[in-house]
């Protein structure tokens, strides 16, 4: 029998969006028998305090899983910080790794899927990473394809691919610029990525994903993607940092198993990429963005 990979997840100081991420995991089938490891960040402020704690008896009581494994942090250590280094030290020991945030929601099954994805494509060099995301909400997608491209809401990856993971985001950022591929990292233009990926080097953002992403971009490494979300981001309401109003990468998730057959040759699915071009394009051009702003005006959010 395959070894089921642990699921990492990291939480701060949601609660109530922590208790709705566990209580999705436990209705999968896989979750008994499956390890959950969470690591809780320490407050970074006393405002912060209470929630923090709230957060942390909550899930000194979880059940339904094989194990229960908890970090607490005893000093705040931020959510890049965190993650890079639960990751690193996790995957050093299991070899596959299950990663969620605390505002996510999964489908029933998200854990057979990731599971069968990790074991199916452990072998195979050329992927990465594992996405159980899909904010396009595009039927034409194939129900799993491979994009040069990774997501951060319901991902898993191996020891393999972790090691080519590079933090320091002024080497992605020249490795970029000198190979001349910003353009294609920003899908043809359409997604500032390169952006922000200028934003984690002079310190405006602290993003690991984005380090990630380049990481592997550069490495011209695929990810495995569905086309069906099993994973619905549910931050969108200023409860974090890294996370603004509305409903624009929002997911129907899919209730039903999602089979995971094996794609062959191992090359980019061009039909997809170019749908999360028109996605991007729709949602992030000049217009769109205008559209946004004055929504938000009319309803009283006056934020960037």
């Amino acid at each position: 029998m395959t070894t089921l990979a642990p699921i990492l997840v990291f939480v701060y100081n949601r609660p109530k969006h922590t208790q709705q991420l566990v209580r999705s995991l436990q209705r999968n089938e896989l979750a008994a028998q499956s390890q959950l490891i969470i690591y809780s960040d320490a407050p970074q402020n006393e405002m912060d305090r209470l929630a923090v704690e709230e957060t942390r008896n909550y899930i000194h009581s979880i059940k339904g899983f094989a194990t229960l494994s908890i970090i607490e942090r005893e000093k705040n250590h931020g959510l890049a910080r965190n993650i890079i280094d639960g990751v690193t030290t996790q995957i050093n020991r299991y070899g596959r790794i299950i990663v969620l945030e605390d505002d996510l929601i999964v489908a029933p099954y998200f854990l057979q899927f990731m599971n069968d994805a990790l074991e199916m494509y452990k072998d195979e060099p050329k992927i990465g990473h594992i996405q159980g995301c899909d904010f396009t909400n595009d039927d034409s997608l194939p129900d799993t394809f491979l994009i040069k491209w990774t997501g951060s809401w319901g991902w898993g990856t191996w020891k393999r691919a972790w090691k080519l993971f590079n933090p320091n985001g002024e080497e992605l950022l020249k490795q970029l610029e000198s190979s001349k591929q910003t353009r294609a990292f920003d899908f043809d233009g359409n997604y500032p990525f390169t952006r922000m990926l200028r934003r984690q080097v002079s310190g405006a953002n602290h993003s690991w994903a984005i380090r990630w992403n380049a990481s592997l971009f550069l490495s011209d490494i695929l990810s495995l993607n569905v086309g069906k979300s099993l994973v619905r981001n549910t931050g969108f309401d200023s409860s974090g940092t890294n996370c603004g109003g509305g409903d624009l990468y929002d997911s129907k998730i899919w209730q039903e198993s999602l089979p995971v057959i094996k794609i062959s040759p191992i090359k980019e699915d061009k039909h997809a990429r170019k749908i999360y071009e028109r996605y991007y394009h729709r949602t992030n051009c000049f217009m769109a963005k205008a559209i946004r702003r004055i929504k938000r005006t009319l309803k009283g959010d006056f934020g960037a």
